[in-house]
């Protein structure tokens, strides 16, 4: 954490929440994170539905080829990243899903 950190450093991220909180209320409720490492960054995590992911990555004009797909946990959970800049903070979101079975047990010739 920054040495001399207020809440006040965090200002911008805390606004942008209010702001997205007042436009986009009807949206899926995300796990939120602002941190004292990147005081401008305010972090979206969605967990178990990436349509989820993807109502926010639209309301938000995130274009579908500026998100990074992964996986994580030895290939059992998909992940999906975008950022974006809103109102002078840098919101980043990510998805976090189960990789189906079908695909996780599929081999390729």
């Amino acid at each position: 954490m920054s040495d001399g950190l207020t809440l006040d450093d965090l200002a911008v991220p805390l606004r942008v929440l209010r702001l997205l909180a007042t436009d986009f209320g009807h949206l899926p409720a995300p796990a939120v994170r602002l941190s004292g490492i990147f005081p401008n960054r305010l972090e979206f995590a969605l967990h178990d539905d990436l349509a989820e992911f993807e109502a926010w990555r639209d309301a938000l004009g995130i274009a579908p080829d500026a998100m990074k797909h992964s996986t994580q946990s030895d290939g059992q959970t998909r992940v999906l990243k975008a950022s974006v800049e809103y109102a002078g903070a840098e919101l980043e979101l990510v998805a976090y899903a189960p990789v189906p079975d079908y695909v996780r047990s599929r081999t390729w010739a």
